[in-house]
């Protein structure tokens, strides 16, 4: 995979958090606005960079390949 490969699938990863982030504050947002509980806490944002792994370290070492 080329350097240019690796940055645009780090993109799209980022991309793709981005949207799930979206999803996950416009539930939030739901529940607030009927006076539920939130479905997501500070940590549930956090671990979504984890999970399309696009922490710092991460990248790092991917673009040094």
């Amino acid at each position: 995979m080329t350097e240019n490969e690796r940055a645009a699938y780090i993109f799209s990863q980022s991309v793709a958090a981005l949207a799930k982030i979206e999803g996950m504050k416009a539930e939030n947002m739901q529940r607030a606005a009927v006076g539920e509980c939130m479905s997501y806490s500070d940590g549930d944002f956090f671990r979504v960079i984890e999970e399309y792994g696009i922490g710092h370290n991460t990248v790092v070492e991917y673009l040094r390949k």
